[in-house]
């Protein structure tokens, strides 16, 4: 058989394939042993995690009690307000156009200031839920991470980023009941203070 006749498109490709045959000796066997990761996987929920832990049910209460609190001093400062804002257009006939416009000055001053109150408010709210929220998950960190420890995991996947998994990948429930002896209570400090 002559090479010339054949393409030499061909004969690189006989060459690619005949160099990729060759017999794997045990050292190269072991040396793809070592490199081979055995994968154990772990799957989290961490939105339910965050929907049913007692620290963070207790977060939410504590923020809410403190959300009604301050609306009831703003509705409070609104109806104080309206009433500023009535007396006010009742004495538009009695002042002078200059009294009217310092009135009106002064009013306008409270309502931003009340406008600016709420703002603040809101910010420290905000605020005081995001703390006591990285408390919590500074704990579900150091749990996650002690159960790979114990448990050799290589990868935990959340949830609801994986199509289908089997029930004993799940340590969801581990997690949470870990978090919920950990952390029982949290402490929301009252925001402004």
């Amino acid at each position: 058989m002559s090479f010339s006749r054949i393409p030499s498109s061909v004969l690189w490709a006989l060459v690619v394939v005949a160099s990729l045959a060759h017999p794997v000796s045990a050292q190269d066997q072991e040396q793809d042993q070592e490199q081979t990761i055995l994968l154990k996987i772990a799957i989290i929920d961490v939105d339910a995690i965050q929907r049913n832990a007692v620290a963070v049910k207790e977060i939410r209460s504590q923020i809410g009690k403190y959300r009604s609190a301050f609306q009831a001093d703003i509705q409070k400062e609104e109806t104080e307000l309206r009433n500023a804002n009535q007396e006010l257009a009742r004495q538009r006939t009695i002042l002078s156009p200059e009294a009217f416009a310092e009135e009106r000055r002064k009013f306008e001053q409270r309502l931003i200031t009340v406008q600016q109150k709420v703002q603040l408010r809101k910010q420290e709210l905000e605020k005081a839920q995001i703390g006591a929220m990285r408390q919590v998950q500074a704990a579900l960190n150091e749990i996650i991470t002690g159960i790979a420890k114990e448990r050799n995991l290589t990868l935990i996947l959340r949830e609801n980023q994986v199509v289908l998994s089997a029930t004993a990948l799940k340590i969801t429930d581990e997690v949470l009941a870990r978090l919920d002896q950990k952390l029982p209570s949290i402490s929301v400090p009252e925001p402004g203070k």
